[in-house]
């Protein structure tokens, strides 16, 4: 299903039917303020495998983040961090940033996997946020691959539209993403540590 938006915004028709979709174990393609990306349902582990074979890789072994509407939801999620960190965080979100923490007790049990790290998302989109809003619980994400080296192919629902409208439960066409991927920020040590540098620059 392809829902596109109006220059006004997301309708609640749409969101609705977009959190339904979410719910019921979809896997969907939505906007960001980085690029398009896959999502699904934490915690579901036939929609993640699904989310991690059109990613082309093993859930196990994914490094996939999760979207959040605030810190304060994030936190239930990673271990506890310091005042220095929450107040890097707070500077810098929502924005394009993935900020990978060292993973809560509850991460390794909702994945089933070992996992002892998580990135964490909270995004300056509209869309994206009020998805997980209404949803009270965050969303797994993956950026979507390139396609045979175009630079708008993940950005642009064009691109990619016919290419996965059949692998997928709802496209949400948001028009062309003029954007990169996110900056990766590594904040286990409890320290920043850029792992990837993209448009967006921390601010301390």
């Amino acid at each position: 299903m392809l829902l596109k938006i109006h220059s006004q915004g997301i309708s609640q028709r749409q969101l609705d039917e977009i959190c339904l979709c979410l719910d019921k174990g979809g896997v969907i393609i939505y906007p960001t303020d980085t690029l398009y990306a896959f999502a699904c349902k934490l915690g579901d582990q036939k929609a993640s495998q699904r989310l991690a074979q059109l990613k082309g890789k093993k859930f196990e072994k994914s490094n996939f983040s999760i979207v959040c509407h605030s810190i304060s939801q994030a936190s239930e999620f990673i271990k506890p961090i310091s005042n220095d960190i929450f107040k890097i965080v707070k500077n810098n979100t929502p924005g394009g940033f993935t900020f990978v923490f060292l993973a809560s007790t509850k991460i390794p049990k909702i994945l089933q996997t070992k996992k002892k790290t998580i990135g964490i998302r909270i995004p300056n989109n509209e869309i994206a946020l009020k998805i997980v809003e209404q949803l009270s619980y965050p969303i797994i994400t993956s950026s979507l691959p390139k396609i045979e080296e175009e630079e708008e192919s993940y950005n642009n629902p064009e691109y990619f539209c016919d290419i996965y409208q059949n692998k997928v439960d709802i496209i949400v066409d948001n028009g062309l993403e003029e954007n990169e991927a996110s900056t990766v920020v590594d904040l286990t040590s409890g320290s920043i540590n850029i792992v990837r540098q993209s448009l967006w620059k921390i601010k301390e």
